[in-house]
This record gives C-alpha cells, sequence and structure tokens, in this order.
C-alpha cells in the first residue's frame, strides 16, 4: 500500500500504516527495515511478509531515514524518531510511546 507516496508492506494495513498487529489511534509509523529498504508498519508485520530475518539498525546509522509518520508522511531519521517525544516534528501526531519498548528490535542499543 502506498501510504503518502511511500510503499508500505504490512498485513490489513490501513491508510495511516496501522496494522493488525498494532492498531490503537497512535499506532502510526511505519518501520524502514536495513535488511530489505523496505517500510512495515511493526515487526510482526516484517515477519509475516518479509519473507527473511530482520536486521536492526546499527548505532552508527541513526541519521538514517527510516520512520514514516502514517498520519502526514513526514521522514524521520531514528535520531530524531528516539528524541521526539512520542510525536511527529511534522504534523505534531502523537505516536505510541510504547513503541519503545521494542527499539531492541529494530535498533541497535
Amino acid at each position: 500500500m502506498n501510504i503518502h507516496g511511500v510503499k508500505v508492506y504490512g498485513v490489513q494495513m490501513d491508510s495511516q500504516t496501522r496494522c493488525r498487529h498494532y492498531h490503537s489511534p497512535i499506532d502510526i509509523i511505519a518501520i524502514r527495515f536495513p535488511c530489505c529498504d523496505a517500510y512495515y508498519p511493526c515487526y510482526k508485520c516484517h515477519e509475516e511478509v518479509g519473507g527473511h530475518a530482520a536486521a536492526r539498525w546499527g548505532k552508527h546509522q541513526r541519521d538514517e531515514q527510516a520512520i514514516l509518520c502514517g498520519a502526514c508522511g513526514h521522514q524521520l531519521t531514528i535520531h530524531e524518531y528516539m528524541a521526539c517525544g512520542s510525536s511527529c516534528p511534522g504534523c505534531k501526531a502523537a505516536f505510541n510511546p510504547g513503541c519503545q519498548n521494542h527499539y531492541h528490535l529494530y535498533f541497535e542499543m
């Protein structure tokens, strides 16, 4: 599905990147995985449709644009995402602060 002109892969997604696994009003980001250079709403979607093991972003890659706001299409670097206080710097939409519990799945800590 194209979300603000960016191809996002996932399972039962809506127009703001909510998926079958995470679909609360504030579950509106997609993460680009370095292994396939593709955006997915979550690690579970990557597991289901990615076709390969997920790789994490390295500590030295924090300046890579890897987060897509499903509300406005703003793309954040990993550093911007980790420092944004759970809201989009572009449109101020709220992101799920619980996503921080999964950082270790996406980013080397």
